[in-house]
Parts: structure tokens; C-alpha cells; sequence
């Protein structure tokens, strides 16, 4: 089973702010004029945005001088991760779409450049990123590896051959799971403690399909190779172990389908986890509750 990542889809959200890559650093740089004069953090500015003449350069530097290691140290990592961002610049793409909806869905940032500094749910998912290009490069230890240091690092365990779409937002990111055959698609937004994991019991692709626009609501889990539709919401703390409609809200226990809404309403931009009280929501009488 398989989902197609495609910016053409009605259910994935269309940042206000232009999202190029060019745009997203120069809206870094000027986010940066505040910060110089912090004496905490003007050596970081220095070096991760003044030192640097793009967005590749930057998130190579800053990546690689969070998940060093005494054995692997930040100036290898840097040209590892460099390189693979030149060699594959639809990262770069992705990487600012991430950005700037994670500015635009949260309004704890005040400005672009906190989360690219400081959210670990947005740096994991780029390590994330990069990871998986190693991994379809055949370089599978060097992908685990960037995995496993997510993994200490950031709280956020992605298999590298997890293929996630871009204009993703990854909030507070603690205790995320994803497993290998896992596929989530455009404007999806995850928050902590979400599973999206096997059975335990299969082999080949065995993990969830997650549509476009979808948001993923804390500590909700999704098991087996199971598709959730587009514009679908999981409610908080639910398991999902059946399909989930396009445009549903699901919740419980096993999870059950407890809403359908409009189809111009995109959970993911909306980021409400309320189930009961949305606008533009109301119970659809073919969903049976109990089934």
C-alpha cells in the first residue's frame, strides 16, 4: 500500500509565506538582527547564520554540532551532511517548507529562527532527511547511525527508509516513532508521543500510510499497514489498528470514526485536537459508532 506525496492535493496546506529555499534563509538572516546583541547566543548566530552563506551550509553546521560524537566528530559530519544536501536539493526544499510551517502553525515561535535553533522536532526531522537519502544511497550504516544519534539526541526514533512528504510541522517531538515502511505525506502535523509502528508480527511493508494534511494528535498511535486518509484527525491517545476515512475524526480505544467534516478544513493547519467542539464539524450519521 502506497500514498502519493503531491503538492497538488487540496488537503495539504499552502504556507502563507513563501516557502522557497533563497526566502527562508534571507528571513533567517534578518530574524538573526535581534539576536546579536544577546550575549548568550550571539556566538551562535555568528556562527550557524552570519558565518555561513546559505541555508545548506547552516543546517549542515548546526545538525552536525548536535549529534557529534567523540568517535565522529562535528567537522566530518558537516562535510557528510553537506554533502548530501547539495547532491540532493529537494531536501533543501522540504527543509524550508518545514520552516515555515512550523512558524505558521505554532504560535509559541515568535520568528523563524527559534525553531531552526532550538525545536528538536524540526532539526530530528532534517537529520531524518538527510538519513534516508544515505539510506537509498546504500550507505545503511552511516543512515543508522544519524538515526540512532536522533534517537539520543532528540527523543525521536525514525527508521531512515521512512519516507515523509514536506510542509511538515514535528511539535516538541518527544517519544515520536516511525517505522521503516511508514509513509506520511504533505502538510502532516505530528506531535509527541506518536507511534506509527507495526503490529509486531509481519514482515515486508508493514507500517502505516499517513495521507496529506493529517494531524496527528498526542500520544496517538497508529499500528500495521493501515492507511489514514486525507484532512483525517486521530485524536489524542487513540490507536488506530483499521483505515481511517479521508476528512473523519477518529478517537478511542480502538479508535472509531466519531466526525466527519467539511472537506475545506485542514486538520494539520487547524492544529485543534478538540473532537467535539471544532467549527465546521458535526456528527455524520453513516459512520456507525460502534462499528
Amino acid at each position: 500500500m502506497t500514498i502519493e506525496l503531491s503538492i497538488e492535493n487540496p488537503c495539504v496546506p499552502q504556507a502563507e509565506a513563501d516557502s522557497s529555499v533563497r526566502a527562508v534563509w534571507n528571513q533567517l538572516s534578518l530574524d538573526a538582527t535581534s539576536s546579536r546583541n544577546e550575549p548568550l547566543i550571539a556566538g551562535l548566530v555568528l556562527d550557524l547564520i552570519d558565518g555561513c552563506d546559505d541555508l545548506g551550509e547552516s543546517l549542515a553546521r548546526l545538525a552536525a554540532s548536535r549529534i557529534a560524537t567523540p568517535e565522529i566528530g562535528r567537522h566530518v559530519l558537516e562535510k557528510e551532511i553537506r554533502a548530501v544536501l547539495v547532491e540532493h536539493p529537494q531536501v533543501l526544499e522540504a527543509v524550508a517548507e518545514d520552516l515555515v510551517v512550523s512558524y505558521e502553525r505554532n504560535p509559541a515561535y515568535p520568528n523563524y529562527l527559534v525553531p531552526y535553533l532550538f525545536a528538536k522536532g524540526f532539526l530530528g526531522l532534517q537529520i531524518h532527511r538527510v538519513a534516508h537519502e544515505m539510506w537509498n544511497s546504500g550507505r545503511v550504516m552511516a543512515a543508522s547511525f544519524l538515526q540512532s544519534r536522533n534517537s539520543e539526541v532528540f527523543a525521536m526514533d525514525i527508521h531512515p527508509a521512512a519516507r515523509v512528504g514536506s510542509g511538515i510541522l514535528v511539535d516538541h517531538a518527544t517519544g515520536i516513532v516511525i517505522g521503516e515502511t511508514c509513509v506520511i505525506g504533505d502538510g502532516v502535523s505530528i506531535l509527541q508521543g506518536v507511534t506509527l509502528g507495526g503490529t509486531g508480527n509481519e514482515d515486508g511493508d508493514r507500517h502505516p500510510k499517513i495521507g496529506s494534511g493529517v494531524l496527528l494528535s498526542a500520544g496517538s498511535i497508529v499500528l500495521g499497514n493501515v492507511r489514514v486518509g486525507d484532512c483525517a484527525k486521530v485524536a489524542g491517545g487513540s490507536v488506530v489498528l483499521h483505515e481511517v476515512p479521508a476528512h473523519t475524526t477518529v478517537a478511542g480505544v480502538p479508535a472509531k470514526v466519531v466526525r466527519r467534516h467539511a472537506d475545506s478544513i485542514v486538520p494539520a493547519d487547524a492544529m485543534d485536537q478538540d473532537i467535539t467542539m471544532d467549527a465546521g464539524f458535526e456528527l455524520d450519521r453513516e459512520f456507525d459508532a460502534d462499528a
